[in-house]
């Protein structure tokens, strides 16, 4: 059976790079991707780039997929920091043995289940993405990724690519 990836992108200002860099790497390596959101169509990006969400992350099982992985960009704090739906979906993939992961915001949004407190994690380097891991008792560090075998954070674009290997990798 192949694996499957769900990428979670906000309803609108996902970051490019931080969702189409682990994307190409998951498919390259044979890892079936799906991309959802709070809706479902066309949506724009942080840089104007266009993707389509196919489902409505919500509305598909977390225990179909391998990974659930969080991406970030202006809109994930907006949209999904503060969506409960969200962090109650990835405490249940983790509770059910799914790896979980966040880039970026998405580390936030990760952090928020409470499942980092007391673990190395990493973000984007600005003090309100690292203010949100340290008040959710992560331990943050400066790295491309940090990879538990249970829970992988990323800093951002200039780490997206290695957050797409380290994905690939922790599949394998």
């Amino acid at each position: 059976m192949s694996k499957k990836a769900l990428l979670i992108i906000p309803p609108d200002r996902f970051n490019e790079d931080e969702l189409f860099h682990p994307k190409a790497e998951l498919e390259n390596a044979g890892i079936a991707v799906t991309v959802a959101s709070t809706k479902t169509g066309e949506i724009t990006g942080d840089n104007q780039g266009k993707v389509n969400a196919e489902v409505v992350f919500s509305d598909v099982s977390a225990s179909d997929y391998d990974v659930v992985a969080v991406i970030g960009g202006s809109g994930t704090i907006d949209y999904l920091w503060g969506d409960d739906h969200l962090i109650q979906y990835l405490k249940q993939a983790y509770e059910q043995k799914i790896l979980v992961a966040g880039i970026c915001a998405g580390s936030v949004a990760v952090a928020k289940t409470g499942l980092l407190a007391g673990r190395q994690a990493t973000c984007y380097p600005v003090d309100v993405m690292i203010d949100e891991l340290k008040a959710n008792s992560a331990d943050y560090v400066v790295q491309h990724v940090v990879a538990h075998d249970d829970i992988i954070t990323s800093n951002g674009p200039d780490g997206a690519r290695d957050f797409g290997k380290s994905l690939v990798a922790a599949l394998a």
